[in-house]
């Protein structure tokens, strides 16, 4: 393993921000792993940690094979991790919404050109990312329809399930879509948790990383085969809202199969304490997201649900 500062944020009152990354191996760029850009995403910063480790083991082993090169940037936004800030504190900017960015820019944008000029030109991007709205998910890997994505390069992570989507404009200043259209095959992976720490889906997204990069020939790493996963257009979700605002009482999680008529998920009135509104599922289907903040407003999508395949 090799230890290096890929971007230095310069600060006037206090230690100045190094991005660091770790490579492993050597030769030709094979894989680029980045963590969170997001001050929040203590899980994706731990998986990333344990990704480390894991690969830092491999390595003294042997296993990292001949002539391919790994790099994992555990963190490009230590600063507002360090405050519990999910934005660039100063101004509330979106790192990953600055790529491929702008060395004469604002700082965001300067980050993101620093580091996208240092994970340029590898093989496959493997990005661990959360979602705009709080909730949790099935574990996933998410790719952009530009043109350059591949379903079937996606399936070999071996999660449960491989969501696509077609880019809105505010997409297009992410990491994975700048890594796509400049010929990375570019993946998001997906785990429940952001804010806290699932152990579990952990351990999921860790190996199925060293899944992907064994199945790719960067790596010998012995594993089980995972899911054979299914594929979804993203906009065949079908999402579910809440008719009032108050406490949120959620009683079906990512993953759990329902049926046509099930509750769903309550909403408590916040004063009186009664129930006053029930979710009731619309469709047979498998929760796939799950809202998880204890508040929720009136026409908030609480859950997305992926209806039975032959309906």
């Amino acid at each position: 393993m090799f230890q290096e500062v890929i971007h230095t944020v310069k600060a006037p009152y206090r230690d100045d921000m190094h991005i660091v990354g770790y490579r492993f191996g050597k030769g030709d760029k094979a894989a680029c792993i980045v963590g969170p850009t997001r001050g929040n995403e203590i899980q994706q910063l731990y998986i990333c940690s344990q990704l480390i480790k894991e690969l830092t083991r491999l390595e003294k082993t042997g296993a990292i094979l001949n002539n391919n090169e790994i790099l994992v940037i555990p963190t490009l936004n230590q600063f507002s991790i360090n405050i519990e800030k999910r934005f660039w504190a100063m101004d509330k900017s979106d790192i990953n919404r600055m790529f491929p960015g702008d060395e004469l820019g604002e700082t965001t944008e300067r980050i993101a050109a620093g580091v996208f000029k240092a994970v340029q030109g590898y093989n496959y991007g493997i990005q661990f990312a959360s979602f705009h709205t709080p909730g949790e998910f099935i574990p996933h890997v998410r790719m952009m329809e530009t043109g350059h994505q591949s379903n079937s390069l996606a399936v070999l992570f071996g999660l449960p399930y491989v969501l696509t989507k077609k880019p809105h404009p505010f997409d297009t200043g992410t990491l994975n879509y700048c890594w796509q259209m400049n010929g990375t095959n570019a993946f998001s992976v997906y785990t429940p948790a952001t804010s806290t720490i699932d152990e579990k889906s952990a351990r999921q997204a860790v190996s199925s990383v060293l899944r992907f990069l064994t199945r790719m020939g960067i790596i010998k790493y012995n594993c089980h085969s995972g899911y054979i996963a299914s594929i979804v257009d993203e906009e065949t979700l079908m999402p579910i809202k809440t008719d009032v605002s108050g406490i949120y009482r959620p009683l079906k999680r990512p993953g759990d199969e329902v049926k046509f008529g099930d509750t769903l998920a309550e909403v408590v009135d916040p004063i009186e304490g009664e129930v006053i509104s029930q979710i009731i599922a619309p469709s047979d289907g498998i929760i796939f997201f799950a809202h998880s903040k204890p508040l929720v407003i009136q026409n908030c999508i609480v859950y997305k649900l992926i209806r039975r395949l032959h309906e």
